[in-house]
């Protein structure tokens, strides 16, 4: 992976692999609390979804009855998301610009996993100022990320136990995971940014966080759990203007 605006799964077969998931396992975490979060924070109904990929996410926010736009930079992962929703609003951003839509225009956009795969905090930083700009008074962005906990530990949708050179990685280097979920176990690679760091990049973005959550298992869901119920593996993010 190099240091452009990339997408760790604009790969044919990768991206066929992904579009088959929904939300298994570990995944599971990661959506589970958005519904709440955003009855909580979030007015009106315009929403982007930045980084949609296969369009799970997008999906996800209709289902929640927002009017959802949908951009990714990988035509590869667009072209399954629009196979599987064919009337699904789905655009590509070149090298994630997002200068074609309007300031002030969305009241919700969710980054889901999409900063994982964000190679600088330059570009990180970047892109945070274009979401903030593109949200309306009182808007509202729902970063969901990787906590630095998922590429140190097993978990049921994931594996990093051939990993160990993570356990030494700093924020801005790469990191390996392996997802268990689909029938591709080549390697992810990520790009480690803690819990700290990511909250002094809103702050330079000029984002203030409203809220913060580290899901956990409950151990009552039908998921043989590995680490879930102890360590959380993501970060959730609700960001709101300075």
């Amino acid at each position: 992976m190099t240091d452009t605006f990339s997408n760790v799964y604009d790969d044919a077969e990768r991206a066929r692999a992904y579009a088959d998931l929904e939300f298994p396992g570990t995944y599971y975490l990661g959506f589970r609390d958005l519904p709440a979060l955003m009855r909580r924070h979030v007015r009106g109904t315009r929403a982007l979804d930045f980084g949609c990929g296969t369009g799970r996410s997008t999906r996800f926010l209709r289902e929640l009855a927002f009017e959802v736009v949908g951009v990714d930079i990988s035509p590869i992962m667009l072209a399954e998301a629009r196979a599987r929703d064919p009337h699904g609003d789905y655009r590509q951003v070149a090298d994630g610009s997002l200068a074609g839509l309007g300031t002030g225009t969305v009241d919700l956009i969710l980054a889901a996993f999409t900063f994982d795969n964000i190679p600088t905090d330059e570009q990180k930083t970047a892109a945070l100022r274009e979401l903030r700009r593109l949200l309306a008074p009182g808007g509202r962005l729902v970063v969901v990320v990787s906590s630095a906990d998922i590429y140190l530990h097993e978990w049921a949708s994931f594996s990093t136990r051939d990993y160990p050179a993570n356990r030494s990685a700093r924020d801005g280097d790469r990191v390996r995971i392996v997802m268990l979920d689909v029938p591709d176990r080549r390697p992810v690679v990520d790009v480690l940014c803690g819990d700290a760091h990511y909250r002094e990049l809103f702050e330079a973005a000029g984002l203030r966080v409203v809220e913060a959550v580290r899901p956990l298992a409950t151990g009552a869901e039908p998921v043989q759990w590995v680490s879930e119920t102890t360590i959380s593996p993501w970060n959730t993010y609700v960001l709101g203007g300075a």
